[in-house]
């Protein structure tokens, strides 16, 4: 049961994530449907003895095995066509998030509001505290509240990076000289979790990437203190 929850998806944590999670469930069932019925013929034609001699076309199974494949794959692309739009829509965010990648940690600025920019490093194993993941937390978590449009704008200083949190379904390279743009909205309070997904150098492994969902009204109390 172990090793079958490792190889599923996160609990999703965004109406976007909820639909990643949606196609992934439609386009497998459809390949194991395939599988399933290619796996049968293959099974009969072994161990049957039946024979045509006289067999040189078919024109009606020829048409039937062109055609059904292309309504398959109908069923996969409209809903995926669907999705990539949702994925690109940026409509009217509340909060703006830049975020900087460098070798090796994340700054991360509040364009909405003055003087609010930080670094965020990964903590030092020797300085974990009992309720903190090694490899995963942060000295600095970013504060974001929940159902709220938000768009994180994304460059680096340096390398090419990748700012990704899986259970959000935001995954979003960092590039020096570019500023790329996604948006999501968290629908539940909680701590994200998620790491640098592109292979930057030496420490690629030590830039976790954390957010701290909260209620709005704990937000603005948060930003009050800057």
């Amino acid at each position: 049961m172990t090793t079958w929850i490792n190889l599923s998806l996160q609990d999703s944590s965004s109406p976007l994530m909820e639909q990643l999670i949606f196609f992934h469930d439609h386009a497998f069932l459809i390949l194991v449907m395939i599988t399933v019925f290619v796996s049968y013929l293959m099974f009969s034609l072994f161990f049957n003895k039946y024979t045509n001699r006289y067999l040189l076309h078919g024109q009606t199974i020829e048409i039937i095995w062109t055609i059904l494949p292309t309504i398959i794959l109908l069923f996969i692309a409209f809903p995926s066509l669907r999705l990539l739009y949702l994925l690109d829509e940026i409509s009217e965010p509340s909060i703006t998030l830049k975020t900087i990648g460098h070798q090796w940690y994340w700054s991360y600025e509040y364009s909405n509001f003055k003087d609010i920019e930080f670094d965020s490093y990964m903590i030092p194993t020797n300085e974990l505290s009992i309720n903190n993941f090694r490899l995963l937390d942060v000295d600095n978590r970013v504060i974001l509240p929940f159902n709220t449009q938000i768009r994180i704008m994304v460059t680096a200083a340096d390398v090419i990076h990748s700012w990704t949190i899986p259970s959000l379904g935001v995954k979003i390279d960092a590039t020096p000289g570019r500023l790329n743009q996604t948006n999501f909205m968290m629908n539940r309070s909680g701590l994200f979790y998620g790491q640098c997904s592109e292979i930057c150098g030496a420490n690629h492994s030590f830039m976790p990437i954390v957010i701290e969902s909260i209620p709005i009204n704990y937000f603005i109390k948060w930003i009050s203190k800057f």
